[in-house]
């Protein structure tokens, strides 16, 4: 069987061809050129040499990957850079900086929401797409109340929806307690 038969590109130092594509990454254009089987994840860490968003698993079971796709939390270890043209992405890079934290990167450090700080970025972005999940009125398995207008965040409610993201440290006391810190904030 020849490699055009089983599609195995590269197997004989053949290489892809490259795609050229444009992302907008924390609201900043960037044009580049990859393999088309390239993740958002390494686009990102490789091509755009933005570190903050963590390779964990490459799996999609640790969360450390998470970044903002059009507001909403993705693993970007499961989706290809070629298939964001359109779509504004945002890093933790992209949240604040040390002049101006976001409220959960404050919180986060308020709360000494993180101990090595590996998963943190991932931690970050998920919970700041996770309140906009709340905000929108959108259940958990953990919500009480489905026609309540307005879901009661519990540390239930926070701990099931930040289910997705791992702390080796077990940090996750303080973790809850900063997302509910930045909660509390935004509603009062």
């Amino acid at each position: 069987m020849s490699d055009s038969d089983t599609g195995a590109a590269g197997s004989r130092g053949e290489t892809a061809q490259l795609s050229a594509i444009r992302l907008s990454v924390n609201d900043q254009v960037r044009r580049l050129e990859v393999d088309p089987r390239t993740s958002l994840l390494d686009a990102l860490r490789e091509h755009l040499r933005l570190s903050g968003t963590k390779k964990g698993c490459d799996h999609g079971q640790c969360g450390a990957c998470t970044v903002l796709i059009n507001g909403r939390r993705v693993n970007s270890c499961l989706t290809l850079a070629v298939m964001h043209e359109d779509d504004e992405i945002v890093t933790i890079e992209g949240l604040g900086d040390l002049d101006d934290l976001h409220p959960l990167q404050r919180a986060f450090v308020d709360s000494d929401g993180f101990q090595c700080g590996y998963c943190t970025p991932g931690q970050i972005c998920s919970a700041v797409g996770m309140l906009a999940e709340v905000e929108a009125g959108w259940p958990s398995h953990a919500t009480a109340d489905v026609t309540a207008p307005q879901i009661a965040l519990t540390d239930e409610e926070i701990r099931e929806r930040m289910s997705g993201n791992i702390c080796r440290c077990a940090a996750y006391p303080n973790i809850v307690a900063a997302i509910r810190s930045t909660a509390e904030g935004d509603r009062g």
